[in-house]
């Protein structure tokens, strides 16, 4: 007979725990280039996707609208990415300028050198192992949400 497996603790807390812990030795590393890591996310995604709409970006990042214009705006201030007009009047584009490109290339190598240390700390075959309880969980919560939504 198999015995019931009762989580102890709760799950949000020790989520947070360890999201705090892996972002402190990320923003070590990031954060030498002047860059948060959320602004070294977001600056990527706009060189790598650009030109793009927000409301595109937000939805690949998995971001609400309001956090993602937040966020933006220290990029914006500095230079790194522009928002220029869309296709008609009422839409916009964000487009990482040369510096934004300059810098975000200097982030990459020290974002680099955090996930290197990260796959040290906790081995390669955890983080892979890692990855995939997260994609997991990710695709059951989407699932259960979906099917939330269409209860409506």
């Amino acid at each position: 007979m198999e015995a019931t497996v009762k989580p102890q603790g709760c799950t949000n807390l020790k989520l947070r725990q360890l999201s705090r812990r892996v972002t402190r030795l990320y923003d070590r590393e990031v954060g030498v280039t002047g860059l948060k890591n959320t602004q070294y996310s977001l600056l990527s995604h706009v060189v790598l996707l650009g030109p793009i709409q927000p409301s595109a970006l937000a939805a690949r990042m998995k971001l609400n609208a309001s956090t993602l214009t937040r966020n933006m705006q220290p990029l914006i201030a500095q230079g790194w990415i522009r928002l220029e007009p869309g296709v008609d009047a009422r839409s916009r584009l964000l487009v990482a300028t040369d510096e934004g490109k300059a810098l975000r290339a200097e982030a990459q190598r020290a974002w680099k050198r955090a996930q290197l240390s990260l796959n040290e700390r906790l081995t390669p075959q955890r983080v892979v192992k890692l990855h995939a309880l997260i994609d997991e969980c990710m695709a059951l919560l989407d699932e259960a949400e979906d099917e939330g939504s269409s209860d409506e």
